[in-house]
């Protein structure tokens, strides 16, 4: 189990990374490797050495962002939480929206250089970029969806 804890750990320092807080990182980890189809707050606390309170954070900062989600199983007694269908695609679909802010900086940073040409052309290799990464990237979903299913 050691390589599982360790990958656990390595999941949650990635999603830190990506913007999580390692706690919402380390449960991605630990319901991406559970051989369970879910498990319930407490569990993932005992399993974690995490506080309730930092749980309850990570939890909904997750089920917010659409990676999991929340249900009760028939005469359950707690909610469990489970790996949001399509987890993946829902992350990338979150993530083109920052496209779209990024040049919207872009031009705002272009805005306030005026003339310089060294600022003006990082500025513009920005907005290009995620301009282009806007346009594309729902293309490369959509053939991403056709080809899984």
């Amino acid at each position: 189990m050691a390589d599982v804890e360790e990958f656990v750990e390595s999941a949650g320092l990635y999603f830190e990374r990506l913007g999580l807080s390692r706690t919402a990182g380390r449960i991605v980890g630990v319901l991406l490797t559970d051989p369970g189809d879910s498990t319930d707050a407490p569990g993932l606390c005992e399993l974690l050495g995490v506080a309730k309170s930092s749980m309850s954070v990570a939890l909904r900062q997750l089920e917010q962002g659409g990676l999991i989600e929340r249900f009760r199983p028939p005469r359950g007694r707690r909610d469990h939480y489970r790996l949001a269908e399509d987890v993946f695609g829902r992350a990338f679909q979150a993530k083109m929206a920052e496209f779209t802010a990024f040049a919207q900086l872009a031009e705002q940073g272009l805005a306030a250089v005026g003339d310089n040409p060294k600022s003006r052309a990082r500025l513009e290799l920005m907005r290009d970029m995620y301009g282009f990464m806007g346009r594309e990237f729902p293309k490369l979903l959509d053939r991403w969806h056709r080809e899984r299913h």
